[in-house]
């Protein structure tokens, strides 16, 4: 079999595909909904407490990380449900072990945003003591 050549066209559909599993993910995942109002509590947040350009790639990248453990999760519990549609042990592990990647990811993103604004309102706390 021969190689596909590179192609612009195949390139925009994989992106289509991509947006496609997003719009799914967000209209039918819970968990998804709930860390999207979270995410964007806490980049409204950001704005208004002046995060540096660096306090916001943090930011950023744990509410990333926080998607893609969930979006993984998510991968997984349909590929078990599918290839298990009946309760059997061993996909409960699967299962449990791939939720469990998701809190590890939600609680290291609830760390880091407690040091991320909880420093800042110390700031804000320190400043108006010193008016």
């Amino acid at each position: 079999m021969e190689p596909q050549k590179f192609s612009w066209r195949a390139r925009g559909r994989s992106f289509t595909y991509a947006f496609a599993g997003l719009r799914h993910f967000f209209k039918y995942g819970h968990n998804a909904q709930i860390h999207g109002v979270v995410a964007a509590v806490a980049v409204l947040l950001a704005f208004v407490l002046h995060f540096s350009p660096m306090e916001f790639v943090v930011l950023v990248l744990v509410i990333g990380l926080v998607w893609m453990a969930e979006l993984f999760n998510t991968v997984i519990e349909k590929i078990m449900n599918h290839l298990s549609p009946a309760m059997h042990p061993e996909v409960k592990v699967i299962k449990d072990l791939a939720a469990a990647a998701v809190l590890v990811t939600a609680v290291v993103a609830v760390i880091a945003g407690v040091v991320l604004f909880g420093g800042k309102v110390m700031e804000m706390v320190r400043n108006s003591y010193q008016l």
